[in-house]
């Protein structure tokens, strides 16, 4: 299976940060501020724009700026500190002079908030899998989540979600994908118990996209078919499981409900999340060719897909035309593409469809 994608954000709006572009420790103590206010209100809706406005931020992140935020918001000699400061690299003092001379003039504020520790894990694993650095996000995001078992608020939940999100991807990252299953279904018990609904699908999507990568698909529909009913709190988790459910139809030779599946999740992705709406289109094209249907060149010409939706496209005018030579020689040429993509056995099954397309236009010449 293909690596799994992070849908990525709308940015937030232009008027939500000031206009005079001040430093990144100062807008990192701005989302701090609003998810104390959150945590102390207990309004989740705060912790969720306080996520918008990191993922908007998220690239102009440093360790300059890392390390004097961490300095600000955690107390001092903490266990948590101590952790996340050894994760960073160590920058010229210099750098460090300008990120933290904003904040010369103000008095720490030491937080003692589990909100605020676990955004700090969240901040920090970004930062490293951005970096590249996967060995150190692996014990990093293994060391979040120890301590969120730990954590049962609800305030915590969204946070909690993004940091899950990240722990499977750093092992998959790693190669290690399998290690974390036994650990995945525990959270998602744990989950369950405490009715955190977005947790719960958060967690049943990486547990799928687990089973899946390993094409455990028996598996992956017995533990879907005995999770809790989804109830598709959060957009991007109902996409996610939609092109799930859609492969293990698929693969289940139940081409009706995979269409549905994966048309379905195409069209409700975010607009920002090419690569997954990429996805979802190539296995609906395999599948729309498998029911005995043409998809429309529209499919093939939407905006960004043209490179990526080539193959297929080559690939469906061979299955159009009847061709067997042009089929054979198509899954040939984009053969590394298909394996990439998973769906080189799908392929194989539409050599039954060239030949009988064939066979009908023989028929029809004749006639």
């Amino acid at each position: 299976m293909t690596q799994d994608v992070e849908m990525k954000e709308q940015a937030a709006p232009s008027n939500s940060l000031p206009s005079f572009s001040p430093s990144t420790l100062h807008h990192l103590k701005e989302i701090a501020s609003l998810i104390e206010t959150g945590a102390y209100d207990r309004e989740v809706r705060r912790i969720l724009r306080a996520i918008r406005l990191t993922m908007a931020l998220r690239r102009k992140l440093k360790a300059s700026a890392l390390s004097a935020f961490l300095n600000f918001t955690l107390i001092p000699g903490s266990e948590a500190l101590t952790r996340l400061s050894s994760y960073l690299p160590k920058e010229d003092e210099h750098a460090m002079e300008v990120d933290t001379a904003t904040s010369a003039p103000e008095a720490p504020a030491k937080h003692s908030l589990p909100e605020i520790e676990i955004y700090c894990y969240l901040l920090v694993l970004m930062f490293l899998i951005d970096q590249k650095k996967y060995n150190e996000a692996k014990a990093c995001s293994s060391a979040s989540i120890a301590r969120l078992k730990n954590i049962n608020r609800r305030t915590v939940d969204v946070l909690a979600a993004r940091l899950y999100f990240y722990y499977s991807l750093c092992y998959e990252l790693t190669g290690d994908l399998a290690e974390i299953r036994g650990n995945l279904l525990s959270l998602h018990r744990i989950a369950t118990l405490r009715h955190d609904e977005l947790g719960q699908e958060t967690l049943l999507n990486l547990l799928l996209h687990n089973y899946l990568h390993y094409n455990l698909y028996d598996q992956a529909e017995k533990l879907r078919s005995k999770a809790p009913r989804f109830e598709a709190h959060s957009n991007q988790q109902f996409c996610r499981y939609l092109f799930y459910l859609g492969k293990i139809r698929t693969i289940q030779l139940e081409y009706t409900d995979a269409k549905e599946c994966l048309l379905q999740a195409a069209r409700k992705a975010p607009i920002a999340a090419l690569g997954f709406r990429v996805q979802c289109n190539k296995w609906a094209i395999i599948v729309r060719l498998l029911l005995g249907e043409i998809p429309e060149r529209t499919v093939f010409m939407q905006k960004g897909m043209e490179k990526a939706l080539r193959p297929y496209f080559e690939l469906t005018n061979a299955v159009r035309i009847g061709d067997l030579e042009l089929f054979r020689s198509v899954a040939e040429k984009f053969s590394s593409t298909f394996s990439s993509d998973r769906t080189h056995n799908l392929i194989v099954r539409l050599r039954h469809n060239v030949i009988r397309t064939g066979l009908r236009n023989i028929s029809i010449s004749y006639s």
